[in-house]
């Protein structure tokens, strides 16, 4: 499967110019034969916008947002991952990241689990114990967003589920470069899955955001690497390395998860 990674830098609180570059970057996935594009973080609203405008701006996962860009995935002919900000039945809003297919179909919706800083605690709720699989051409993919991947328990639950890909929307930011260059890595390596990781450049107020987004394979190579500038970067998630990387390194069956009880 042929995926592409949309680094770019945010238009905040600006959804309608979002949803515009939107289109116009899956038609060129789409062209350049990617059956999956992912965004960044909070791609829709921008991230570092402040409470007052992330409630003003927070939609349902079955809102507006999700309805036009059900038109610009069948229009295309092209699955979307997108981050944006989420309003509960209940009120609560979430940092968010919802997978439309190809068919305009909503395949899943997963809210951020580990907030980081005060920035995240005070915008959003932390998500709770749903981490949805779900299938595309024939690739169950998993689902985190930015400081989630940053545990390594996130991706390994991923994993020993039957994930074979975990698409990661991020908005990570200077002077943590060293999650981009070598902790992804790791992580697709230590839990032998494809990890596809999307970040924002440029600057949002105080914020000046990494670059260097990448799709890291599971024998610790990189399919795609971004600089500092924005980009369409595309990578092919190839199955024959994913089974060859799983049967020479073999830490999901080595585990011996009966020795691991006190870390509950």
């Amino acid at each position: 499967m042929r995926i592409a990674l949309f680094q770019c830098p945010p238009l905040p609180r600006d959804p309608a110019a979002n949803l515009d570059r939107l289109q116009l970057r899956a038609a060129e996935a789409a062209r350049r034969g990617a059956q999956l594009l992912v965004t960044p973080e909070m791609y829709l609203s921008g991230y570092n916008i402040g409470a007052e405008a992330v409630s003003a701006l927070a939609e349902p996962c079955d809102g507006a947002w999700a309805g036009r860009i059900a038109e610009i995935a069948r229009e295309q002919g092209i699955a979307i991952l997108y981050g944006y900000p989420e309003r509960s039945v209940e009120g609560a809003i979430f940092n968010s990241v919802q997978l439309i297919d190809a068919k305009g179909q909503r395949l899943g919706n997963y809210r951020k689990t580990h907030l980081f800083g005060e920035l995240d605690r005070s915008m959003f709720s932390a998500g709770g114990d749903d981490y949805p699989l779900v299938e595309l051409h024939g690739w169950k993919l998993g689902m985190l967003i930015c400081y989630d991947v940053e545990f390594p328990e996130n991706v390994r639950r991923l994993a020993l589920a039957g994930a074979d890909a975990v698409l990661v929307p991020t908005a990570n930011m200077e002077p943590y470069d060293f999650v981009c260059d070598v902790l992804v890595r790791t992580r697709a390596f230590e839990s032998q899955c494809y990890l596809a990781y999307a970040n924002y450049c440029g600057a949002e107020g105080e914020i000046r955001y990494c670059g260097l987004s990448s799709v890291c394979a599971p024998d610790g190579s990189q399919a795609a690497i971004c600089g500092r500038e924005e980009t369409l970067a595309f990578a092919d998630l190839k199955r024959d390395k994913l089974e060859a990387s799983r049967q020479s390194l073999t830490y999901l069956r080595d585990r011996r998860a009966e020795l691991y009880r006190p870390l509950l």
